[in-house]
């Protein structure tokens, strides 16, 4: 079994610095130019770094946020490596029908699989298939070659257009296991935060989630939250955990009024097994967001979202204490091997109905570095993608909340 050897701000087999020495030999190979600093940009002092990859085929710019510079440059590298591994896969590949390759092989639930306003599909039509392992069965598995790559320059494979291409669930690690529950904790969070906006129409529903940050009692945690209220920086933090029960929050940070610089407003969320890692996934992600928007260098970003976040401000009361829920009264699990977080995960799956998880294992040979893509078909996918069509877990939890009743 993979042991944690590190287990400060995140759940890693090497340490930060162990691991930045694995991986640096490779980065200037894999087109890496820059990671750069810049915490400096914004006065809260939450590391963030910024790595540039200019001939990427999506994103050119990843981030990386933590609790010190070493464990936010690697957080930023590895985001990179993954992107990387994913534009250049050279695995094989099978160009197929769904109905020529269900009639030889195990194929992924197709109608679980997020999808656009646009999207067509035929089972008579020719497209791109790639071999997973499916995790409960241990047996292998098609999936859409759509989405798994990240190689977004035009024209796209054959077969493109029908599910939703984006890099949810692409996730790497020290390991093949730790990896494989990064891109779990993903795909979980995505979907939570899916079904939390859902929600965004019952405010009733909202107030009963927010945590109450004065109940908060990891450290880490502790510290990032004192930044912010050095920095007068407003917080709100929502325990956004869905059905599955794996803990997730979403985290919305608002500048006081007097205080300088930016002020349009910036959110993070984050997923773990571990309630305290979740948490300080979002504290530190919405600081990255922050930043994100200040150095303007992602580009992704256009103009419009400075304008909507300038144009949605409004004051928060940090420490409310209304219909709060208490850091102490969620459940969390901190086991000591990446295995068991992933038998924990699964059996979460399994009890609302979900019953297939597909990993595809980028790893190239020549880097030794663990890239794995997670699917799981019947979550909500990135919701606030352009065209995106809930899924049947979100029209169940609108449907649910329409009727007055509870999630």
């Amino acid at each position: 079994m993979i042991s944690k050897k590190h287990q400060r701000g995140t759940h890693r087999s090497r340490s930060p610095q162990s691991t930045f020495d694995k991986i640096s030999p490779f980065l200037k190979e894999m087109g890496i130019t820059r990671i750069a600093n810049i915490t400096g940009l914004d006065h809260i002092g939450i590391p963030v770094i910024t790595v540039c990859r200019p001939e990427s085929c999506a994103i050119s710019v990843a981030q990386g946020k933590g609790l010190d510079l070493i464990s936010a440059k690697v957080s930023g590298a590895m985001e990179a490596i993954e992107t990387y591994h994913a534009e250049h896969i050279d695995l094989p590949l099978k160009l197929a029908s769904y109905n020529q390759i269900a009639s030889k092989h195990h194929v992924v639930d197709i109608t679980g699989l997020p999808k656009m306003a646009f999207s067509t599909f035929s089972e008579h039509s020719q497209r791109l298939w790639i071999e997973g392992d499916e995790l409960f069965t241990n047996t292998p598995i098609y999936i859409p070659y759509d989405v798994i790559h990240c190689n977004y320059t035009l024209p796209l494979p054959t077969g493109s257009g029908t599910f939703v291409m984006s890099s949810n669930g692409l996730a790497s690690g020290n390991s093949t296991e730790e990896a494989i529950v990064h891109g779990l904790c993903e795909v979980i969070e995505r979907d939570a935060l899916a079904l939390w906006r859902v929600e965004k129409d019952h405010l009733s529903q909202q107030d009963t989630r927010l945590l109450k940050l004065d109940t908060v009692d990891d450290l880490d945690c502790l510290s990032v939250i004192r930044k912010y209220q050095a920095a007068d920086i407003d917080i709100q933090v929502w325990d956004i955990t869905s059905d599955i029960g794996l803990p997730s929050f979403y985290c919305k940070i608002i500048p006081k009024s007097k205080t300088t610089g930016p002020h349009y407003p910036s959110a993070g969320s984050g997923t773990h097994p571990c309630k305290s890692i979740a948490l300080l996934r979002a504290l530190t992600e919405a600081a990255q967001t922050r930043l994100t928007m200040i150095s303007g260098s992602r580009d992704d970003i256009e103009a419009n979202n400075y304008q909507t976040s300038a144009s949605s401000i409004r004051s928060i009361d940090s420490t409310s204490t209304h219909g709060a829920r208490s850091f102490q009264d969620i459940v969390s699990w901190n086991f000591e091997h990446f295995e068991h977080d992933i038998e924990l995960i699964l059996h979460k799956l399994n009890n609302v109905g979900l019953t297939q998880v597909g990993v595809v294992n980028l790893t190239k040979d020549d880097y030794q570095i663990p890239v794995v893509r997670v699917v799981v078909p019947g979550l909500e996918g990135i919701d606030d993608s352009p065209g995106y069509v809930g899924g049947q877990r979100a029209l169940k939890t609108k449907d649910i909340l329409t009727q007055g009743g509870e999630k």
